[in-house]
């Protein structure tokens, strides 16, 4: 039987964690013969990165070898690696991250059959041969769902927060009991990260106020550094903290613990630089989150959250899929038409939250309007006092999420392929 090549195309550090890792792992298992079944990965730049992106795969011991992300363009457009890899005649290409079409473009070059994990649509169904989707939901152009190349596998995150959940129940066996942490999700962009910073603080300073055992902490974005995140909460660089609850903060470092951001009243938000967050993420009684893909996260991992859309900066959003998203991101007018556009939005009574698109209902709270921190506050409180309705929501998620298996059974799509690619040999 000849040798077989397993071409993974990934990119940002949250693929690599919760859908390359738990892939592998479960390929491993199925195809161990290394010299049989050969498994690369090659990186395309993302702007999510953090740089460590090759270091982190290299570690992972089922993969066997990697390339970096600023030598993909070489790849792509000439077939050239960095170190001149030589590839088998026959063999699998896999997208686990970045852009679904790099995989038409390497599955032509190579000659190799070609897979996609499709998250939220199914995307140049003609040229690829199978799609493994997260759920039913996502985004099918032609074809249909058991027809032999759509197949549902699940959400590959809920193996990630399977395995974080069992840590989590052994450390609370072990460990005391400590205050409720709540995540705060302000978002990325300078838009959003306006309003959402000083709202989170606002709000969280009114929760400390009543309920002070509470700890809060922010995971910071991979493409955002504290210097950045900190000007949003100082009000000499955010006028917009006067509109949005008044609470500034400054950055500190204390000597061998995480930085923080703390108010004159001494409240402190943890800052959580490393990416992705998701293992104390999974520690969170609750999060404050803004739209966009964050919800999904949160969802996949069954995370109780509250999500906000404060209309005091009306062109804060400007993520819209299609012509919208478009118009919105237009320089100059782009802000005045972001505002028509969110207003028209906002009073069609659409569902923001992934989890909520998907279960076509409100699971997670949707917060709209001028909000006002201290009510925030005590919503937030209500569910603290209220730890079953948190469980409630947690079951509810895990119920959209769907079950854990999803990578056992990508990689038993991937097994499949790769006897189709074995008896193309013959």
């Amino acid at each position: 039987m000849q040798p077989i090549d397993i071409l993974i195309l990934s990119n940002a550090p949250g693929e690599l964690a919760t859908w390359v890792r738990p892939v592998v792992r479960a390929l491993r298992r199925d195809l161990r013969d290394r010299q049989l079944y050969r498994i690369s990965l090659v990186l395309s730049p993302c702007p999510h990165a953090t740089g460590k992106e090759a270091a982190i795969a290299r570690s992972y011991p089922e993969i066997d070898r990697v390339q970096d992300p600023e030598h993909f363009w070489n790849f792509l457009l000439w077939g050239k690696t960095a170190q001149n890899w030589h590839w088998h005649k026959n063999g699998v290409v896999v997208f686990l991250g970045g852009d679904q079409f790099f995989t038409v473009i390497l599955g032509k070059r190579l000659g190799y059959r070609t897979l996609v994990y499709a998250e939220w649509e199914a995307r140049w169904q003609s040229w690829i041969d199978r799609f493994a989707l997260m759920n039913s939901a996502v985004k099918i152009h032609r074809g249909a769902i058991g027809d032999g190349k759509f197949t549902v596998v699940g959400d590959l995150i809920a193996d990630v927060a399977l395995e974080l959940s069992e840590k989590r129940e052994n450390q609370a066996e072990k460990g005391a009991s400590t205050g409720p942490l709540i995540g705060l999700l302000p978002g990325s962009k300078p838009a959003k990260l306006a309003q959402g910073v000083p709202l989170c603080l606002a709000i969280a300073e009114s929760i400390q106020n009543l309920r002070p055992d509470t700890r809060f902490a922010i995971p910071v974005a991979p493409t955002l550094d504290l210097q950045t995140l900190a000007r949003f909460a100082n009000k000499q660089h955010n006028p917009l903290i006067a509109v949005m609850g008044g609470i500034d903060a400054q950055l500190t470092q204390v000597e061998d613990s995480l930085p923080v951001l703390q108010t004159p009243s001494g409240l402190q938000v943890q800052l959580w630089t490393r990416s992705p967050a998701y293992d104390r993420l999974s520690r969170c009684s609750l999060c404050l989150t803004t739209v966009g893909a964050n919800t999904a996260e949160l969802g996949s991992l069954a995370i109780p959250a509250i999500v906000l859309l404060p209309t005091q900066q009306l062109d804060a959003m400007r993520a819209w899929d299609g012509l919208p998203g478009i118009l919105a991101n237009l320089p100059l007018v782009g802000s005045v038409l972001a505002k028509g556009i969110n207003a028209l939005v906002l009073r069609q009574g659409k569902l923001f939250a992934w989890p909520n698109i998907w279960a076509g209902e409100q699971i997670v709270p949707e917060l709209v309007g001028h909000l006002q921190p201290n009510r925030v506050a005590q919503v937030v409180l209500e569910y603290l006092a209220h730890p079953e309705r948190l469980a409630q929501m947690r079951d509810r998620l895990r119920a959209v999420r769907g079950q854990p298996g999803a990578s056992d059974k990508l990689a038993q799509l991937l097994c499949e392929e790769v006897r189709i690619a074995q008896q193309q040999q013959h």
